[in-house]
């Protein structure tokens, strides 16, 4: 019987469907593993590839397969499709799993430590007290709204609300509103003080990572994006070039071009959501910081606000953001200054 060289993983929750072949293509093992019997199977399997898309717990079971001395690679769901031959279910997406891992042109993810695991869940944590306090914020307006209490936007008129709530000689408010609505300020100024904790905790991470402190010197970056970066890319190498991370982020234009026509329309919005929101932003603080007192170093920002809108300019300032901290990541080098030529 000859030996399996290529595994690929379903994972799931609780029971696993591997599919595994030789040298020579041929299905040597497809069988469904239960949770607890994953690991003393690839005990007995000799070291081999091992396939698995970059889902849910998938870094996780990389790290513990390749403890076991296997090669293991994970790659984007998106990127296995089109290897699922007709019907769709866990036996035909480990088959397919198993073919794609083996493609020379197939792209992978590379595989997150613990550390960089916990540090973007304390981020995805923080972003979670965010929208909560925001829904918090549009309930309370919403309530008092109902009662004919309106007040301004922006912290100042969120302030004013608060003081009616808790002003206990305001008639416009019923007993019962009140109570209701001094649970929501509680709530609010819990939810507060966790994101104030979130905010410290990731501060205090960005200040051990010399990395992320080293992103933190580029204009529109601070303690937030630059360990976002660092965390989200536990391996620069793995993209060619800047504009590959990029693209990675999704704030690249989406290609569309044919018969020797190049097409270029929006930017493609795939990939990581949260970096590109932080870049975005980073990048609208540069340009409103320009705004204001001006910006010589970099002439081509200045030109393009002459033309285009703002958000356009702040896109294409997040590119270039983003092209910069590959730069710096994959080479280890430090952050300067454009140099501006004379005319």
């Amino acid at each position: 019987m000859n030996d399996v060289i290529t595994i690929g993983v379903d994972l799931a929750k609780n029971v696993f469907q591997i599919h595994g072949v030789d040298a020579e293509g041929a299905v040597i093992v497809r069988r469904q593993l239960r949770r607890r019997q994953m690991l003393p199977f690839f005990k007995k399997q000799p070291s081999c590839l091992v396939g698995i898309e970059a889902c849910a717990t998938s870094h996780h079971w990389a790290r513990q397969l390749v403890e076991l001395g296997h090669q293991v690679k994970l790659m984007p769901p998106r990127y296995v499709k089109p290897y699922v031959k007709r019907n769709k279910n866990d036996m035909a997406d480990a088959e397919a799993i198993c073919e794609a891992v083996t493609r020379p042109t197939m792209r992978f993810v590379a595989i997150k430590t613990e550390e960089q695991q916990s540090v973007l869940m304390l981020h995805r944590t923080r972003q979670l007290f965010v929208r909560q306090r925001t829904t918090i914020i549009n309930a309370l307006r919403a309530h008092l709204a109902e009662l004919g209490i309106i007040a301004g936007i922006g912290r100042n008129g969120l302030e004013r609300l608060l003081d009616v709530i808790a002003d206990d000689e305001d008639e416009r408010v019923p007993p019962t509103a009140r109570d209701c609505l001094l649970a929501l300020r509680v709530q609010l100024e819990l939810v507060k003080q966790q994101i104030l904790e979130a905010d410290r905790r990731v501060l205090a991470w960005h200040r051990a990572s010399e990395a992320s402190l080293r992103l933190d010197d580029i204009p529109g970056v601070g303690p937030l994006i630059a360990s976002a970066l660092v965390a989200s890319v536990p391996d620069p190498h793995a993209f060619k070039s800047g504009r590959d991370l990029s693209a990675w982020i999704g704030l690249v234009p989406r290609q569309n071009s044919t018969g020797g026509k190049e097409r270029l329309g929006h930017i493609s919005k795939a990939g990581n959501r949260y970096l590109r929101m932080l870049l975005v932003v980073g990048a609208l603080s540069v340009i409103r910081r320009a705004k204001q007192v001006g910006y010589t170093r970099r002439p081509w920002l200045t030109k393009l606000l002459e033309r285009r809108s703002t958000k356009v300019a702040a896109i294409a300032l997040a590119n270039k953001i983003a092209r910069t901290a590959w730069a710096m990541m994959a080479h280890g080098t430090y952050y300067k200054e454009p140099v501006v030529r004379a005319i």
